[in-house]
């Protein structure tokens, strides 16, 4: 919700600061997410003077453009190059000056020195566009003959800055979401804390009904939808553009100005926080309104042009024949206020909040007003805002009033009761802070007291804008955030009991984090029953049937075992998925795993033979990349899930030197790769998912499946602590190897000998290419591998580069038996 700082001292007597404001709202439970300084006109006009064109003779070389001299009250004239047709000598202009900012929507631009067919421009004389005063651009601005040379613009135009204040409204809050709600809640703040101040917004004493000849019948069909409605016409009005003061209004709290009518509904509803709408009289046929809900599949265009088919869910204003408006929420293409409109009706309701709400969310439209009505607006401002709307009427557009107010409220809302003991009051917040404000807070917050019964409690009536009070803690509130939670001593002695972040939280936060980081990638998360299939185990090496743990009552065969792996529960996305023409498919999920050891358990205790541990499943099937106009067909490989393992890890802390990857010998793959720690504990397993289990779950197409350990993968980085180091300043060195080895010897065990053999000064190790065929003896393969080195400290000189050169050619010959091509 956006707020004018001078809008909002309209209503209520404070001399605060803007950031003094801000703090004050937010001690209220109002708070403020931005304060910030903001002219009627982007960018304050800095940079723009008064001038006078001293000169002006036509372009030796240009039919249309004009060379002046502008005196700016500087110590010289300047020379300006200038397009417009009526520019002449003796006027007084407006001059953007060198390094002048001006703007174009979104774009802006900066004012230079320029050179114009031969002819150099020190400046600009401006057009009303162009400095965002108006509309105009036939020619520059003439401004009167007693304009004082050198006049800043924003002096000239008495432009005065304002504060926008934005305020970050809770859902149960609709009563703050106006000017006037808002000064409400400072006022109670004002008098708490001492201040003189005093509550006011306008009366309606000059609203009066001039002529009975436009008068409009309403009928409220459906009373469940529509409490309240509230109407009135206006004729013989002009509709035109508002007047500067209710343009800036608007536009300061970043609304663009319509035209007069439109703009006063706007207005009303950021000062007093009451939706409206007006309608072109002449489309309320019948001069009659009916609110009522559609047939089902209705057509009707709202005033953007899109059609949407209405229901029996939907609240409509119609008019005699047709409906007009979607209640509460958008109007009719029509039926609003155009440059030919003379007569209007205006509207002020009280909807039902659910109804708008789900007619909004149906609809996929979201208003200033749905926003509101769907929240719930005060029932009792309807009549207050339509006076205040209809002298606004008669004064900006010179309307009269041609009808009495009809108002058709057939069951008043009223305010909720609530009895309130001084005792809960001070048990509740901690401290007695005395019945006299206790007093004072409420009534400041326009809570009736109704009788106050032997000094121990109150009974109130609570406003019926006030939604969210219905219960003594909810006033309780009302009063602490009045009365100030920081004025609410910590006891000397705190009885409480409190939580301290443990393992178990940081390991939900990075769930979090990684799941974040997954989706990024394309992964979809799944969550798959714990319980599941006792054949699934059948066969397995890993995961047998005799370490599962038993369901004793079953439902049924396929819910007999908690789960010692989440593949297959994945498997069976999997499956569904591609059954319904989704083959291209990245899974994740976080779940727990169960496992029973025999050897373990005892009568004693027996639960020491069961494990929990918590899991990250990963799977990748299909085509990485399908049907691209920039990307060939690519399938999904295993490289591919290795590198959003490897990712994972990384993001977690967990460095390629705190791991070894070996083959893994689980049978669910028919390759496979194990990650383990320097201890010998499996973090993770990665391969492609074995034949055997693809024809179980009917799926055709390779699946590759990752288990990592999220439990024992916590464990690993308990302590890790997040160091920051300065990039070397001293260069990095990259050298590469091409080694003839056996077809057996993989790509780690060079890498894990490599960074054995210098710990200090290899920082990297990458393989670059793999050749196995023609030219090479049988049994072997070619590895291109390049390794970086680099020392911190000082710049590596070629002696000491071939020496670790040298010792890593040496290891690698005499462990692997690998020869230099």
């Amino acid at each position: 919700m956006n707020i004018s700082y001078k809008w909002l001292k309209e209503y209520v007597d404070f001399d605060l600061t803007p950031q003094e404001t801000a703090d004050a709202l937010t001690s209220t439970g109002l708070e403020v997410d931005s304060l910030e300084e903001v002219q009627t006109v982007k960018g304050g006009l800095k940079g723009l003077f008064v001038g006078k064109v001293l000169t002006c003779e036509a372009h030796p070389d240009s039919d249309h453009l004009h060379v002046t001299t502008v005196d700016l009250g500087k110590e010289e004239p300047q020379q300006i190059v200038c397009g417009a047709p009526n520019v002449a000598a003796g006027q007084k202009v407006i001059v953007a000056d060198l390094g002048c900012v001006l703007y174009e929507g979104d774009n802006e631009f900066t004012i230079k020195k320029s050179r114009l067919r031969g002819v150099d421009s020190f400046g600009m004389i401006c057009a009303e566009d162009e400095i965002g005063i108006g509309t105009g651009h036939d020619g520059i601005i003439v401004l009167p003959d007693d304009a004082v040379v050198g006049t800043p613009a924003a002096e000239y135009y008495h432009l005065e800055s304002d504060w926008l204040i934005e305020i970050d409204i809770t859902a149960n809050r609709s009563d703050a979401l106006s000017h006037y709600g808002v000064a409400r809640d400072l006022y109670a703040w004002l008098l708490q804390n001492g201040y003189q101040t005093s509550l006011h917004r306008p009366d309606c004493s000059a609203f009066k009904v001039d002529n009975e000849a436009l008068p409009i019948d309403v009928e409220i069909e459906n009373t469940d939808a529509c409490k309240r409605y509230a109407c009135v016409s206006i004729t013989d009005c002009e509709v035109k553009e508002s007047p500067e003061w209710l343009q800036n209004k608007l536009r300061v709290i970043g609304l663009r100005p319509i035209n007069n009518i439109v703009d006063i509904t706007n207005y009303i509803m950021m000062a007093y926080g009451q939706p409206m709408h007006c309608f072109d009289a002449d489309m309320v046929k019948g001069r009659k309104i009916v609110v009522r809900t559609q047939p089902e599949g209705t057509k009707f265009v709202t005033l953007d042009g899109e059609e949407h088919a209405l229901g029996a869910h939907d609240l409509s204003i119609c008019n005699a024949e047709e409906p007009m408006c979607i209640a509460g929420i958008f109007g009719g293409k029509g039926s609003g206020t155009y440059d030919t409109t003379k007569n209007v009706v205006l509207e002020s309701a009280y909807f039902h909040p659910t109804w708008i709400r789900k007619s909004a969310r149906r609809h996929g439209l979201s208003t200033d007003s749905s926003y509101r009505f769907e929240r719930g607006i005060d029932p009792d401002g309807t009549v207050y805002a339509l006076k205040q709307a209809a002298i606004l009427c008669k004064e900006l557009a010179g309307g009269k009033v041609s009808m009495r107010i009809k108002d058709v409220y057939p069951e008043p809302i009223n305010g909720s009761r609530v009895a309130l003991e001084y005792d809960y009051v001070d048990r509740l917040i901690g401290k007695a802070i005395g019945h006299d404000t206790i007093k004072s807070i409420v009534t400041s917050l326009e809570m009736k007291i109704e009788a106050e019964r032997e000094n121990r409690s109150l009974e109130l009536l609570v406003p019926a804008y006030r939604v969210d009070v219905q219960r003594p803690c909810d006033v309780v509130e009302d009063i602490l955030r009045i009365y100030g939670y920081n004025n609410v001593e910590i006891p000397a002695q705190l009885k409480s009991s409190l939580t301290v972040q443990g393992e178990e939280d940081k390991a939900d936060h990075l769930q979090n984090i990684i799941g974040e980081q997954l989706v990024g990638c394309g992964f979809s998360e799944i969550l798959n029953n714990s319980l599941t299939k006792t054949s699934y185990y059948a066969g397995l090496n890993h995961y047998t049937e005799e370490s599962t743990v038993k369901v004793m009552n079953p439902l049924s065969a396929d819910l007999g075992v908690m789960r010692q792996t989440l593949l297959f529960g994945g498997l069976e996305s999997i499956m569904r998925n591609a059954n319904r023409k989704n083959s291209n498919l990245k899974f994740f999920e976080f779940g727990n795993c169960y496992y029973f050891d025999k050897g373990k358990w005892t009568a004693d205790e027996p639960i020491k033979g069961y494990m929990e541990e918590c899991h990250l499943g990963l799977w990748v099937t299909g085509k990485r990349v399908e049907g691209s106009w920039a990307h060939p067909d690519e399938a999904s490989s295993f490289f591919e899930l290795k590198a959003y393992v490897q990712n994972v890890f990384a993001r977690l802390g967990i460095g390629p030197g705190m791991y070894v990857v070996e083959n893994s010998d689980n049978n669910i793959f028919s390759k496979g790769l194990a990650v383990k720690n320097r201890g010998g504990k499996t973090l993770a397993e990665m391969g492609i998912l074995s034949i055997k289990l693809k024809k179980q779950a009917d799926i055709s197409s390779d699946v590759y499946f990752a288990d990592i350990n999220w439990t024992a993968v916590m464990k690993a980085v308990r302590k890790h602590k997040v160091e920051f180091a300065e990039i070397s300043k001293y260069p990095a060195v990259s050298r590469d190897l091409a080694l003839l080895i056996d077809k057996d010897v993989q790509f780690e065990q060079i890498d894990r000998l490599a960074k054995q053999s210098e710990r200090k000064l290899l920082k990297r190790v990458e393989l670059f290419d793999v050749y196995e065929g023609k030219n090479l003896p049988a049994g072997k393969k070619s590895y291109a591998v390049n390794f970086i080195l680099q020392d911190e400290q000082k710049t590596l000189n070629d002696k000491q580069i071939d020496a670790i050169m040298n010792k890593l050619i040496t290891q690698l010959t005499t462990k692997l038996g690998a020869q230099l091509r």
